[in-house]
């Protein structure tokens, strides 16, 4: 199977990756660095030098690759603090951080410490012009493809006005990086009529019906996540990543369920065998490995977040959808956007 993010591109700034990050140290981060090297992604790997060179060592051929190391003395472990950026200057997500910054790389991609990335890049890159928080999209696995969610986890609690920004930054993204010429947002209530909702979503509702540049569908209920009803769903930080995790934990109990029933007598063994290629298939739709990262939209800069427990598969799709991003000119098209006014200030 082709990855989602696995598709035709070319590179100009090396991309930053944390490699010193995540749940399994830098041998993921480095076999998946090569893997998208081999693909023509220029990478910088930001960490241990000594680590690094030894990681790369198990990898026949990486010398001839364009990988570079980048040494930083600190990381931020997945059990600190995310404010420890601001004290921690050498920190690698910092560096990588700077990286982009300074115009050295065109994106940076963690699988480490996920509130630490955010206030890096909040802190060393800022935010885009009338964008007052910046937002984490994830792709969550749909009917017709993958719906684009928003915010996944970054502002537990929301102003209404940072809806309508949201739903803009990917309206753009998606127009921009996917190909997706006028996609349809939602926003995320507890029923389609309009005045179904809390305080903040009837609020948000509001100002989404009058915002232009955005194709409105209106609000979309739980169940139209997986339908695909819309191509972006737009919600606070707090349901955004309940909805995720919720759907990520479904799939592990549904696939185990899958096994158990596939393995549970010498027929079900027969016709495992039969089916294993059309389950595989599934499978991988909901693997979020397939979609590498998530972007954090809204700051000055491409800065894509991937899961602690990310493998060498995940790394690279991120690697390269990081360099899509840069490819498609992401943060110019949105700057440009946000300084004609089409956002809501």
């Amino acid at each position: 199977m082709t990855d989602k993010a696995d598709l035709p591109v070319s590179h100009d700034l090396p991309i930053a990756l944390d490699a010193a990050g995540g749940d399994n140290g830098a041998a993921p981060n480095v076999a998946g660095a090569v893997a998208a090297a081999k693909a023509g992604v220029r990478v910088m790997l930001i960490g241990d030098p000594v680590k690094l060179h030894a990681e790369l060592g198990q990898h026949p051929g990486a010398a001839q690759l364009p990988l570079e190391i980048v040494a930083a003395s600190d990381v931020i472990g997945m059990d600190e603090h995310a404010s420890d950026v601001r004290g921690r200057k050498e920190a690698s997500i910092n560096v990588a951080a700077r990286l982009v910054k300074d115009g050295k790389a065109g994106a940076l991609v963690s699988i480490g410490h996920s509130g630490a990335t955010m206030a890096a890049s909040l802190l060393i890159l800022g935010r885009l012009p009338g964008i007052e928080r910046p937002a984490i999209l994830t792709y969550i696995p749909a009917k017709n493809g993958a719906v684009a969610l928003l915010d996944a986890g970054a502002n537990a609690d929301v102003k209404a006005s940072y809806l309508p920004q949201w739903a803009h930054l990917a309206s753009i993204y998606l127009r921009t990086v996917e190909g997706r010429e006028n996609p349809t947002v939602g926003l995320l209530s507890i029923g389609e009529e309009d005045h179904k909702g809390n305080a903040v979503t009837l609020e948000a509702h509001a100002l989404l019906r009058t915002q232009a540049g955005i194709n409105f569908h209106g609000n979309v209920e739980g169940g139209d996540v997986f339908k695909g009803t819309t191509d972006i769903i737009v919600t606070d930080g707090f349901t955004g990543n309940v909805v995720l995790k919720l759907a990520e934990g479904e799939a592990r109990v549904l696939f185990g369920w899958i096994r158990e029933a596939l393995t549970s007598s010498t027929r079900a063994k027969l016709g495992g065998l039969m089916v294993r290629n059309a389950v595989r298939a599934v499978a991988d739709k909901m693997d979020p490995a397939t979609y590498g990262a998530s972007i954090l939209l809204g700051v000055r800069g491409l800065s894509f977040i991937g899961h602690g427990s990310a493998d060498a598969r995940a790394v690279k799709n991120a690697l390269l959808r990081a360099s899509r991003a840069q490819q498609s000119q992401l943060i110019a098209r949105l700057s440009e956007s946000l300084q004609a006014g089409e956002a809501v200030q």
